[in-house]
C-alpha cells in the first residue's frame, strides 16, 4: 500500500528485489567476481563508438522520427533480409525502441487484451511475466525439459486454446542457452495457425550461437511472417548493453499498433546511438563470426573449469550463459543457497535458475545454476582460480 493506504499497482508492487540485484550487491560486498549478471566487460567495436561520439558532437540531437531514423530502419530491414531472407518494408514494418525490453513491453501492450492468454516457455527471461500480467492477460507457462531443454510437444499443445493470443519464443534462449531447431519451430508454427495466434520472437542473441549452429527465425518459416514480431538488440549484437537500442520487425498490421505503444513509453531513442547502430549492422560476416567464436572459446574455458570442480554443465548452444547442475555436488541446500554460498566463500557470483520460473509452476528444478561467460579471459581465469582454490 501507499502512504495514504490506497493499493498501488498489483503487478509491480507484488514484485520483490530481483535476484540480479541481490547477487550483484552480495558480490560487491564480498569482492566477488560477478558471473551472475549478463553483460560483457569489454565495450563493442571502436568504429561504432566513434560514430556515436561524432554524431553527438555534430548532431542532430533533437527528437528523431518516432519509429527510428530512416538509416537504422533501412539497416534493420537489410539485416533481416541478409540473414533470414525476410523482406520487410523499412518505412512501415520496422520500429526502433530503447532496448529490447522496451520492445517486448510494446509488443505485449499492442497485442494483448484483458483475459487473453499468452504462453511463455520456462525457464524464461524475467520481464516476460510482469509485462504480460500488467496488460490483464494470463500467462501460461510451459516448462522445457532439462538437461537438453527439449520442447514438450504434448504439454505445449495442451496449453494452447481459443483464448491463446500469443506465444513468446526466446531463441537463442536465456537462461537455458538453447537454440530451437527447425522441427521445434515448425511445431510452434502449426499451433499458431491452428489457433490463429501470434508469436513475439525475442531473438536478441541471434548472432551468439556456437558449434556451427545458425539461428533460424520463426518468422522465416512458411506462413509465419504475418504472425511474428521479431526483436533484435544492438546491445547484444555489438556488446553495448548500456546503449539500450532494440528493434522490432513485423507485418504493418502489427507494427503500426506496436509503434503506438512505443509512442507512449519512450517515444524515441537517442539519435546518435541509432546512427552508430546503423553503421554496425553493415559489418561484414567476419565480425559476426569472430563475435561467436570468441564467446565460444570463453564458454569452453568456463565449462572445463566447472566440470573440473565436479559441476556437470548442460548443453550450451548460444547466448552469454551456461547452466551447471549441482545435484551431485553434495551441497546441502537449494540453487539459491548455493549461489549465495559461492559468492561469499569462493568469491564468484552466479544466479539460481529457479528464479526464471512461474510462481505457480510445480516441480521447479532447484539444482541448476546459471553462470555468465561474456567476460574478459583474465577475469574468467581469476574466477577459475578462485573456484579451484575453494573446491579443489
Amino acid at each position: 500500500m501507499s502512504g495514504n493506504g490506497k493499493v498501488l499497482n498489483h503487478t509491480y508492487s507484488a514484485l520483490g528485489t530481483t535476484v540480479f540485484t541481490v547477487m550483484s550487491t552480495l558480490a560487491v560486498e564480498h569482492e566477488a567476481i560477478n558471473l551472475g549478471q549478463g553483460f560483457p566487460d569489454v565495450d563493442g567495436p571502436l568504429a561504432i563508438r566513434e560514430e556515436s561520439a561524432r554524431r553527438v558532437v555534430e548532431g542532430p540531437n533533437q527528437y528523431p522520427p518516432m519509429t527510428g531514423i530512416p538509416e537504422l530502419r533501412r539497416a534493420v530491414a537489410d539485416h533481416d533480409r541478409r540473414f533470414y531472407g525476410l523482406d520487410y518494408d523499412w518505412n512501415t514494418e520496422v520500429v526502433v525502441t530503447s532496448g529490447a525490453t522496451e520492445a517486448l513491453s510494446d509488443c505485449a501492450m499492442a497485442l494483448l487484451n484483458p483475459g487473453d492468454e499468452a504462453i511463455i516457455l520456462e525457464p524464461f527471461y524475467d520481464c516476460y511475466l510482469p509485462q504480460i500480467t500488467q496488460t490483464g492477460a494470463i500467462a501460461r507457462a510451459v516448462s522445457l525439459m532439462p538437461p537438453d531443454w527439449s520442447l514438450p510437444v504434448e504439454t505445449l499443445e495442451a496449453a494452447f486454446s481459443e483464448r491463446t493470443k500469443l506465444i513468446v519464443i526466446n531463441s537463442p534462449m536465456n537462461p537455458a542457452s538453447k537454440v530451437f531447431s527447425k522441427d521445434e519451430l515448425q511445431v510452434i508454427a502449426d499451433l499458431l495457425v491452428k489457433y490463429d495466434a501470434y508469436a513475439v520472437c525475442d531473438e536478441v542473441y541471434e548472432h551468439l550461437t556456437f558449434d556451427g549452429r545458425r539461428h533460424l527465425s520463426l518468422a522465416s518459416l512458411p506462413g509465419m511472417r504475418e504472425r511474428c514480431l521479431r526483436i533484435g538488440s544492438a546491445g547484444k549484437t555489438f556488446s553495448l548493453t548500456g546503449w539500450k537500442v532494440g528493434y522490432i520487425s513485423g507485418p504493418e498490421a502489427l507494427t503500426s499498433v506496436v509503434a503506438k505503444a512505443h509512442q507512449f513509453v519512450t517515444f524515441t531513442t537517442p539519435p546518435a546511438l541509432q546512427y552508430a547502430v546503423a553503421l554496425g549492422l553493415s559489418q561484414g560476416d567476419d565480425y559476426y563470426q569472430t563475435l561467436a567464436r570468441d564467446l565460444e572459446e570463453r564458454r569452453d574455458f568456463l565449462k572445463a573449469t566447472l566440470e573440473g570442480i565436479g559441476l556437470p554443465v548442460l548443453p550450451c548452444e548460444g547466448t552469454y550463459f551456461m547452466t551447471a547442475d549441482i545435484s551431485r555436488f553434495g551441497f546441502n541446500g537449494s540453487d539459491y543457497d548455493f549461489c549465495k554460498h559461492i559468492t561469499v566463500n569462493a568469491k564468484v557470483a552466479a544466479v539460481p535458475t529457479s528464479v526464471f520460473y512461474h510462481p505457480d509452476t510445480a516441480d521447479v528444478p532447484n539444482t541448476l545454476v546459471r553462470f555468465c561467460f561474456c567476460k574478459r579471459q583474465d577475469v574468467l581465469e581469476e574466477a577459475a582460480r578462485r573456484l579451484n582454490a575453494y573446491f579443489g
